[in-house]
């Protein structure tokens, strides 16, 4: 019973991940799976299985709030789903100890990417609600990340959204949309693809139910953790956490010394601390400069208030209009009445 309300714990915190930065899920959970002892295979087939239900949910939420681009979701998820069917049956034919490092590295090169990106340049989008890319992007892209979301037990968000992002071509919440419900399709690919390569042989239901009752308890609680938490930081945390869990994995693996491990983690702790310090300071800035503006903004409003008329309306040079050009004009605030305008008419 302890082992599950643990299980169920991985699953909050990894969706508290993903549902924040849109990524996240996968490479968390199998991190945290893998440092419980699981072999690769068994890991991320019960990532994936768990999967199921938090990206259909997932999926339906971002679809209702109008955040998917029906045509970006299919282009993502038809390849995406080929990619992570290869990807899991590739994987389930790997024995455990060969599979082990290569799993361990993929996550740790993808915890560098999320660490170092959310650190020195977090992504940025448009605000274009539909994405231009077309399908000789998207489709290489899809096989890409599914086949590393299979393998790796999570990286579809690190290499699909990331990569969407960095192109600036479409709004942040219409990439993470669309990605998170793409991600239904890979999921149920993936996990067909690790159900034929394995069967049902290792993998426990309640790992997988634990793991989906800490996502869906987490959902919720995501949205308001983004709202208040800058992505930046929290990308930096938890690449840094990706880091940290996969290198213990990969010293076992390679039967490293005492010594080894503590200068690695060492050298780990005083870096990620270093990313993270930059990535509070950026946001602080940030928050510094809106702030700013604000009570700017707010200071105008109040002196002409007390000037008692409004500014002049900027219009653009000699615009047409049915009347012909139109002029700045000033609003002159209404006087009040004294005894001296009132006209009193005789009874």
């Amino acid at each position: 019973m302890r082992k599950l309300v643990l299980l169920a714990l991985v699953g909050l915190a990894a969706q508290l991940v993903d549902g924040s930065l849109g990524m996240g899920y996968g490479m968390t959970s199998s991190s945290l799976l893998l440092l419980a002892g699981l072999s690769p295979a068994l890991a991320s087939a019960s990532v994936h299985l768990a999967e199921i239900g938090t990206t259909l949910a997932s999926g339906a939420s971002h679809w209702r709030l109008g955040n998917t681009d029906p045509r970006l979701v299919v282009r993502l998820g038809l390849p995406g789903a080929v990619g992570a069917f290869s990807g899991a049956t590739v994987l389930s034919h790997l024995s455990t100890r060969a599979a082990t490092p290569v799993t361990a590295s993929l996550l740790i090169l993808l915890g560098t990417y999320v660490l170092v990106r959310f650190a020195l340049r977090p992504p940025r989008g448009s605000g274009s609600r539909h994405s231009p890319h077309g399908r000789r992007l998207l489709v290489p892209l899809g096989l890409v990340g599914g086949f590393v979301d299979a393998t790796g037990g999570g990286g579809w968000g690190p290499v699909v959204t990331t990569t969407l992002l960095t192109g600036g071509r479409t709004a942040p919440r219409t990439v993470v949309g669309s990605v998170g419900a793409s991600e239904f399709l890979v999921t149920v690919a993936a996990s067909a693809g690790f159900l034929t390569g394995l069967g049902t042989a290792g993998i426990s239901l309640g790992i997988v139910l634990a793991l989906l009752a800490g996502g869906l308890v987490a959902a919720p609680i995501a949205a308001w953790l983004v709202s208040r938490l800058p992505g930046a930081v929290l990308g930096t945390a938890v690449g840094g956490l990706i880091l940290t869990t996969n290198l213990r994995v990969l010293l076992s693996w390679a039967e490293a010394s005492a010594r080894t491990g503590v200068m690695v983690y060492g050298a780990l702790g005083v870096i990620w601390a270093a990313f993270l310090t930059l990535a509070i300071r950026k946001a602080r800035a940030s928050a510094k400069d809106i702030r700013e503006e604000t009570d700017q903004a707010l200071e105008e409003v109040r002196s002409t208030h007390q000037r008692g008329h409004a500014p002049e309306v900027a219009v653009p040079d000699d615009p047409i209009t049915a009347g012909g050009p139109v002029r700045p004009v000033s609003v002159e605030p209404a006087r009040s009445r004294t005894h001296a305008d009132l006209v009193v008419e005789p009874v």
